[in-house]
């Protein structure tokens, strides 16, 4: 096999030898994260599997949860799941966008973002999802009232896990 010939056998599935980087298709996912505000994307074609990160800033600095957290406090005989974890979302539910650790306050110890009863507007921040070490604020996707917080401080969360309800 001549040089030539080893350079193309490098693009072919099956032979053990890794597969050309197409930076142009790296280049266009990179802008798709710019265009989209996402933060991480990954795309499988042809046996070939290009991941683009980029490592945001967190939003509250000082929000980084320290891992020795003390959990929320509940009252004693308190059996009932929260309400994240029932099944069909009632209307004006915010749920969570990504996996992560939910915090409702800027820092340990400080004020929660909202509390029941609280009117907010939309783009208010009701509380952050921790991600991958990145504070994601989750806005109010529109104005209300808080009428329910369904998840406790500290606590992990799955994708589309109902967080809030606004009436």
């Amino acid at each position: 096999m001549t040089n030539k010939d080893a350079g193309k056998s490098a693009d072919k599935p099956g032979n053990g030898k890794s597969k050309a980087i197409d930076a142009e298709a790296i280049r266009e996912l990179a802008e798709l994260l710019s265009e989209t505000s996402l933060t991480e994307i990954e795309v499988e074609q042809n046996g070939l599997r290009i991941r683009v990160c980029r490592q945001g800033t967190p939003v509250y600095a000082a929000a980084a949860p320290m891992v020795n957290h003390a959990p929320a406090a509940h009252p004693a005989g308190h059996a009932e799941a929260p309400a994240a974890k029932r099944e069909g979302h009632p209307a004006g539910t915010v749920t969570s966008p990504m996996v992560g650790t939910v915090y409702v306050a800027p820092e340990p110890g400080t004020a929660p973002f909202v509390k029941v009863g609280d009117v907010v507007k939309e783009g208010d921040t009701l509380l952050i999802v921790e991600a991958m070490k990145t504070m994601n604020p989750i806005p109010a996707p529109r104005g209300g009232t808080i009428t329910e917080i369904c998840i406790h401080d500290a606590e992990p969360v799955e994708f589309g896990q109902a967080l809030i309800v606004i009436g």
